[in-house]
């Protein structure tokens, strides 16, 4: 015992420093001290001057923007054209008029189009035009308007309906030569014999391509003349399974005109909505929104009246890129997508939406020069008139102040955009019966501290604008699944109303007089768009367009998207 316990001593050491028996480890812990000390000694004798020009955190830097042909250099669209290099190339765009194209065509446009123009070459808009029953003039004109905004020119507008004989006698020429059958399989059914819904499993023919010739033409021209249902019986091309090439066998492959190639790539859909033509039917025939271009649905027409700008719908799909695969894609990362093109195209000005009168004694009229961005000088500036009572939203004041809220209150300061000094409430009224604020007083506190917060304002005679915030339209990423179906999703709150709203008016009526913001694909130059091409950051509540409800007398502004979430906001 008592031999381990010298044993044990003679490990220990004495830390001068304090007074401590050791183990090995004072080595290190002297070690560190030195180090300490050195440190400690180089600051102190560094100059005053050189801690002031110390050098800063870095500022966030901006995300890079993504090469606008970037789909088309890389990945399965560079992979197609290798296939076959020819220049030019020649695409076709093949809409069915029965509807309103949704956001999922955006990506079939952004692709035919695109890859035709990127290559040199040009692509047709074939309208599909082949159940009579279901087309409506309106969706023709709605397609063709669409591509337009979209920033594409069809080379030449083609029907299928102009050729239904040609292209009849042509299939009965496919069946003869045992190259078409009509099939009765259903939607499952193919999916299945096409791989699976990964199109990673084998595939097969269905039992109809047994069929004789004598049988597929019967059955054939009865489909001409009406014997089936809708979807009960269509023709199938009968051809190698496993080629990647749909179009190998067809009526141009056997005039001997051409070979056409087909690909197929994954559609492009979002969670949080419906796209199904006939629950939007539903929900415009039921009144919960206003119509097909309600900005709450993602058909391309409420898209576009919404605000959000072609340019960053082409964007988005560029930035998905293209494969096989089916994308499905969540509304934040749309929303997100759009933010960002906006974020660096469109000026910013000062609105509130629930105003709030504050009274500045002995203020002054100020007239002040406000840049449209600070991130973008090109942009330039405006006029501002700054006048001894303003406009600040309600949410901006509270009543009772607390520690952790930086906005207006009682004896407290804030911050006004561009004004020189900081205001300080000293007073405010109230409605007895609604308990609401009415007015508040204030000084400038040309003393104080700089403000830890600026809000927005805008002065008297701002313009008087009603704003319509558009949230989700469902409450639920997957509005199918709702217990009873997707009209039980609904969100009663997809829509809030503020009908006071004030602008800046000099400064609106620039961005419009201007507007596109930005000159891009459908709206390239100044003068070429809707009133949804007046479009604006308001500082810290949103991103707004001119809605198409407005009139000379009342400007309605949808918002397009929310600004960044900023949880620290007090």
């Amino acid at each position: 015992m008592a031999d381990a316990i010298t044993e044990a001593t003679a490990k220990l050491v004495l830390d001068e420093v304090t007074g401590e028996m050791m183990r090995c480890e004072l080595t290190q812990r002297t070690q560190k001290r030195a180090k300490k000390a050195a440190a400690d000694k180089a600051k102190a004798a560094a100059p005053a001057q050189l801690k002031e020009n110390a050098p800063k955190p870095k500022e966030k830097t901006e995300e890079p923007t993504i090469d606008p042909d970037a789909m088309f250099k890389q990945g399965f669209l560079e992979d197609v054209y290798k296939e076959r290099p020819v220049k030019p190339v020649v695409t076709r765009f093949p809409p069915e008029p029965n509807g309103f194209l949704h956001i999922g065509h955006s990506k079939a446009i952004a692709v035919n189009f695109g890859f035709a123009k990127y290559h040199g070459g040009q692509c047709y808009l074939r309208y599909d035009d082949t159940n009579p029953e279901a087309e409506e003039e309106k969706y023709f004109v709605a397609i063709e308007e669409m591509v337009r905004w979209l920033g594409f020119s069809p080379v030449k507008i083609t029907y299928s309906s102009d050729n239904f004989q040609k292209l009849y006698d042509m299939a009965e020429k496919l069946i003869e030569l045992g190259k078409a059958y009509v099939c009765h399989c259903n939607d499952d059914e193919i999916k299945a014999q096409r791989g699976g819904a990964d199109r990673g499993g084998p595939r097969f023919r269905c039992a109809h391509a047994e069929q004789s010739v004598q049988i597929n033409l019967e059955k054939f021209r009865g489909m001409r003349d009406g014997k089936y249902k809708p979807r009960e019986a269509f023709l199938r091309m009968l051809q190698d399974i496993n080629d990647g090439n749909p179009q190998d066998v067809g009526p141009r492959s056997i005039s001997g005109v051409y070979k056409p190639m087909q690909r197929e790539y994954g559609r492009l859909s979002l969670t949080g909505t419906v796209l199904s033509k006939r629950k939007i039917l539903k929900l415009v025939s039921e009144g919960i929104v206003r119509d097909w271009d309600d900005p709450r649905l993602f058909t391309l027409i409420a898209i576009k009246r919404r605000g959000v700008p072609p340019g960053a719908i082409l964007e988005f799909v560029n930035e998905l890129g293209v494969t096989t695969a089916p994308s499905v894609i969540q509304v934040k990362r749309f929303d997100q997508s759009i933010r960002r093109y906006l974020e660096r195209t469109v000026p910013r000005l000062m609105l509130v939406l629930d105003p709030l009168p504050v009274v500045i004694e002995g203020a002054e009229e100020l007239e002040l020069d406000v840049p449209f961005s600070p991130k973008v000088p090109e942009m330039g500036s405006h006029r501002v008139k700054f006048t001894p009572t303003v406009y600040i939203d309600q949410s901006d004041f509270r009543e009772v102040d607390s520690k952790d809220y930086f906005r207006l209150a009682p004896d407290k300061s804030v911050g006004l955009y561009q004004v020189p000094y900081p205001i300080k409430a000293v007073s405010f009224s109230k409605d007895e019966a609604t308990g609401k604020v009415t007015e508040v007083r204030a000084v400038f506190d040309k003393e104080g501290k700089k403000p830890k917060t600026y809000i927005q304002w805008v002065a008297s005679g701002s313009r008087k604008v009603e704003v319509r915030i558009h949230n989700s339209l469902f409450k639920s990423e997957k509005p199918d699944d709702a217990e009873g179906g997707f009209l039980n999703d609904i969100n009663p709150e997809s829509e809030v109303i503020y009908p006071n709203a004030l602008v800046e008016s000099a400064g609106f009526d620039e961005v419009r007089r201007r507007a596109p913001w930005p000159e891009a694909a459908g709206e390239s130059e100044l003068g070429k768009g809707g009133p949804e091409s007046v479009r604006f950051q308001a500082m810290r509540v949103a991103y707004f367009a001119v809605d198409s409800d407005s009139t000379d007398d009342k400007v309605v502004l949808n918002r397009i998207v929310s600004l960044k979430e900023d949880a620290g906001k007090s």
